[in-house]
């Protein structure tokens, strides 16, 4: 048995949407051929849970767009995994907010990434009403309900505007993260730059009064002097990429990663279908990148950081997508771009 716990998981059953963002980074749209089945899905649900894992973020494509994502998510929470939806908000019907109520989600992140000609640009037409109207529907209800914002040059300085709308809705977070250029990202070109020093400050000055908790996702950092308030709850540090030794990424098919945001062959460590969940997690060669990680791997800016060892140079997935598959250099570090 490795030493290492898994905690959570990030589960995308199906790449199935009714979107096909320009800048999705697992090109979500049509549903994989062959995806894990509603008895394979059971079935991951129990390998989980007797590994110990806590936590599912379940997403897609589109969560709701899989007819059996009641019966999954409820194979998960009967067995006392705690589970939070991650959806677009474009087909919250009364339907499915009893099924929510009725399979005991934890909670819901709408997906909502600037006022609605920002929004809607990379969508379609309508969906930045219909993710507001999603989460009016989901507090109205009882459903504790967060925003998830990607953020990209075109975006990122509407935060204010945002914050604004948001403030008139009982949610209970808002966490913002860095868009990586990946899949459609990738291919469509997207300009995914801009300043995180903007995003930390923002966070800074409005986080005391915010009626929700603000944060920033692991792809944002690192241990500037407002570290103990970025991270969502008071005094928490980030601590490193905790892909293959606290989380997994799981997709449609059951290729198994360190987290779902390594959307490469080159992360995938092995198949559902072909290896036990276990077995890949216990597999002494298995999520090397992080198991045997050592400082002086650093590279770049983050080599000559004094604490480059606590945060192990940032996300992973981040550095690999945007620094030519460079893992341990992070070039959006708040820390080491100070001017």
């Amino acid at each position: 048995m490795t030493r290492f716990r898994l905690r959570s998981c990030v589960w995308e059953i199906t790449l199935a949407c009714c979107f096909s963002c320009a800048y999705c980074g697992s090109c979500g749209g049509k549903a994989r051929e062959n995806e894990l089945s509603t008895k394979e899905c059971e079935d991951v649900s129990r390998q989980l849970a007797e590994l110990g894992c806590r936590r599912v973020s379940m997403i897609g494509g589109e969560v709701f767009m899989r007819a059996d994502w009641q019966t999954i998510v409820r194979s998960l929470t009967s067995r006392g995994i705690n589970v939070c939806i991650i959806t677009n908000g474009f087909t919250m019907t009364d339907t499915i907010i009893n099924a929510l109520k009725d399979c005991r989600v934890e909670s819901v992140a709408v997906s909502l990434d600037g006022p609605a000609d920002v929004h809607d640009a990379f969508r379609q037409k309508g969906s930045y009403d219909r993710a507001l109207a999603a989460i009016g529907r989901l507090t109205s209800n009882g459903i504790p309900a967060s925003v998830i914002s990607a953020l990209r040059s075109d975006n990122y300085r509407h935060l204010p505007e945002l914050y604004e709308v948001l403030k008139g809705y009982p949610i209970f977070a808002w966490q913002l993260q860095a868009c990586s250029p990946m899949g459609n990202a990738k291919k469509n070109g997207v300009d995914v730059a801009f300043d995180a020093r903007y995003v930390i400050d923002f966070i800074s000055k409005n986080r005391r009064t915010s009626p929700f908790s603000m944060g920033i996702a692991d792809n944002i950092g690192y241990y500037t002097e407002d570290e103990p308030i970025m991270r969502g709850n008071p005094g928490a540090c980030f601590t490193g990429c905790g892909a293959g030794l606290t989380s997994i990424g799981i997709d449609s098919v059951g290729n198994v990663r360190g987290c779902e945001s390594m959307y490469d062959e080159y992360f995938t460590e092995g198949n559902l279908r072909q290896r036990s969940l276990a077995e890949i997690w216990n597999d002494e060669n298995a999520f090397s990148y992080n198991r045997k990680f050592d400082p002086s791997m650093l590279t770049g800016k983050c080599a000559d950081c004094p604490v480059g060892m606590l945060c192990a140079g940032g996300c992973r997935s981040y550095n690999y997508f945007t620094n030519d598959g460079k893992l341990y250099e992070n070039i959006l570090c708040a820390r080491n771009n100070k001017t």
